[in-house]
């Protein structure tokens, strides 16, 4: 059976977190990997709070350094120091983050007993034979980069016909896999028969960030859209001035991407006892689409 997708929203507030949510955090689990994309102020706590195990995260895909999106950093690096981490640490992030991070966490002047990484990145910046990681510039008051983790899809066999089959497991399997037609005791076996072709599945993250043509080709065709909506339709020429999405251009993304399922996070305080009126206009152009709290698990 294929390997899930699976993601744990942290925090979902805007700049200011509220006694429900906390600043922005996700975390992306794909067998042994274990990406945060973001981490705001709390991270840490929040991963105490979900029964979850900080040190296991390898990989931090940074969307770019305002604090709501970047606080929580010193504290889990320290976490990691004291509890004994002891693999490569990736951090990921838009132009500039390097020298940032490098001054704000004080690489150069600090002890650790394990490596940190930084890069910056854009295009397609990590692959495996399984899965890639891709980033886009966004339009934002700092560099800002929005990111898509997209599983490879894959050759499968169809454990249902290959029973009816009666082949052996082993070597035969591999080549099966690999598309190969097989002999087996005389009997010729099609790979197109015995497997199937699993589609790529994209889970896709836009975090602060004005509209921009960039951002639907980007995400096109994802499973999961998770993307802000720090401001409702009446409130248009604020986002516009502050470069932030209202919840109906998130909807409109969604739509003109071809996305499957549309998440809103990035929620402003001033929503918390409204959350109906950033669900129902992007409704109206989109109607696959839930606003995120703390501590939701998504599969794809």
């Amino acid at each position: 059976m294929a390997s899930k997708i699976k993601l744990v929203f942290l925090g979902t507030s805007a700049q200011i977190p509220t006694a429900k949510r906390n600043h922005t955090a996700m975390l992306l689990t794909y067998e042994g990997e274990n990406i945060l994309i973001d981490c705001g102020e709390g991270t840490q706590r929040q991963f105490r709070k979900a029964r979850m195990n900080p040190c296991k995260v390898n990989r931090i895909l940074i969307t770019h350094r305002h604090g709501d999106h970047v606080f929580g950093l010193p504290g889990l690096i320290s976490t990691f120091d004291l509890s004994g981490y002891n693999k490569t640490l990736y951090i990921y992030g838009p132009k500039g983050i390097k020298r940032f991070l490098e001054n704000f966490l004080g690489l150069n002047y600090v002890k650790r007993d394990f490596e940190i990484k930084i890069e910056e990145v854009s295009e397609r910046f990590f692959e495996t034979d399984d899965f890639y990681l891709e980033a886009e510039k966004m339009e934002h008051s700092v560099p800002t980069n929005a990111y898509c983790f997209v599983k490879k899809g894959q050759r499968r066999i169809d454990r249902a016909k290959l029973k009816k089959s009666k082949l052996p497991s082993g070597p035969l399997l591999k080549k099966l896999k690999q598309g190969k037609d097989i002999i087996h005791e005389g009997k010729k076996y099609l790979a197109k028969s015995l497997t199937y072709i699993e589609d790529d599945k994209k889970v896709s993250f836009v975090l602060d960030t004005k509209v921009n043509k960039k951002i639907s080709p980007f995400v096109k065709d994802s499973d999961l859209l998770i993307c802000e909506a720090s401001f409702d339709e009446g409130l248009k020429d604020m986002a516009k001035e502050r470069l932030h999405l209202t919840a109906k251009q998130a909807g409109e993304i969604a739509k003109k991407s071809k996305s499957k399922k549309l998440i809103l996070t990035h929620i402003s305080q001033r929503y918390e006892k409204d959350l109906k009126k950033l669900l129902s206009e992007a409704k109206k152009v989109f109607r696959n689409v839930s606003i995120a709290e703390d501590f939701d698990k998504v599969e794809v």
